[in-house]
């Protein structure tokens, strides 16, 4: 029987730990000379559906950096295509929607997922890692109902969400309906990557922070309370994070959920000031990972200084790492994580 390390499951339970544990957001792939290589031959959406090469890629920055947690390298897209989203992952521009939603009826169209006969290559590549290659928990994740409405809203990335806006304050039946769609989708495709042996699960609203905390309060949290209440029976550490979001942080600890994500924006101690008990999990600017390494270790020394002063903190970063980090700082930076807070 292979040994796991526990280490992240304990911190995101808020349990005492002998360090404190470390995974970074998009650890798989980019930085990562082998992914470049297999970037050459393969597209991302030809990676996730080959079970053996997305463990693979999965699997790599556990096996180079010596992080606590993998997470399943696929995309928040993923789902979609299954409940009618004709999606398209566009080099140098991301996922492009040509069929975007402008209506109750558009929404009343969207069918239901189910995740063995729609994403079996998903579940797949989580058995593989699960039952034979990991020696640290897998965190399996989904997109959260808003950052996907937008895409779905947008018919593409955007830097204001205004079609996104006007949509849920104009039609809001159908922004509700929407919702409620992506929400079921999302608590039936998260049971299914648990059922395949996902030990966590992190729900990603990236984009969510473009809405104020009224808006988040009415349009938002239903549908997050709804998907934190179902995914509790699931018996799984679950993890909420977005960008640019520290204003919906207190929000974020009132759902039914073990961690919440920081983004560089708001510190560990000034979430603890604010009354956020949980665990946090953060978050060190990825832009420093360009810096000198005295830079770096110092930046990194403040955050654990704030995780350790109470239990439940995993050291991540304040959003994904990108492609001109060097993997040999990643490693480096783990080592140090490790080692300090080990002290």
């Amino acid at each position: 029987m292979r040994q796991i390390n526990d280490t992240f499951l304990k911190a995101a339970r808020g349990e005492k730990t002998e360090y404190t544990p470390v995974w970074y957001m998009r650890q798989a792939g980019r930085s990562q000379p082998e992914y470049r290589k297999l970037k050459e031959k393969y597209s991302l959406f030809e990676i996730t559906h080959q079970p053996e090469i997305c463990a693979y890629v999965t699997r790599l920055p556990v096996e180079q950096y010596d992080v606590d947690a993998a997470i399943l390298y696929k995309d928040i897209m993923t789902p979609l295509p299954a409940i009618g989203v004709d999606v398209d992952i566009k080099s140098g521009i991301g996922p492009v929607i040509s069929n975007p939603i402008r209506s109750q009826t558009d929404v009343e169209k969207l069918g239901d997922i189910d995740p063995e006969s729609d994403v079996p290559y998903v579940l797949e590549t989580i058995r593989l890692l699960t039952q034979e290659q990991l020696n640290v928990p897998l965190i399996g994740f989904a997109g959260a109902p808003f950052t996907l409405a937008s895409y779905m809203i947008e018919g593409g990335p955007s830097k204001n969400y205004n079609k996104t806006k006007a949509f849920m304050y104009a039609e809001p039946k159908a922004w509700f309906a929407l919702m409620d769609k992506l929400a079921e989708m999302t608590v039936t495709y998260v049971r299914a990557q648990v059922k395949a042996g996902a030990k966590a699960v992190q729900i990603f609203d990236s984009w969510v922070g473009a809405l104020n905390v009224a808006d988040y309060r009415t349009f938002i949290k239903p549908a997050m309370e709804r998907i934190f209440s179902e995914l509790k029976s699931e018996n799984v550490p679950l993890i909420m994070f977005g960008v640019g979001a520290s204003h919906l942080a207190k929000e974020w600890h009132d759902l039914p959920l073990d961690v919440v994500g920081l983004d560089w924006r708001l510190s560990i101690q000034e979430a603890r000031a604010m009354g956020l008990t949980k665990t946090l999990q953060g978050n060190l600017d990825p832009s420093i990972l360009l810096a000198p390494w005295n830079v770096i270790e110092e930046r990194a020394k403040a955050i654990l200084d704030q995780g350790l002063a109470s239990p439940g903190h995993i050291f991540n970063l304040g959003h994904g790492v990108f492609p001109e980090v060097n993997p040999d700082t990643l490693k480096r930076l783990t080592a140090f994580v490790h080692e300090y807070s080990a002290k």
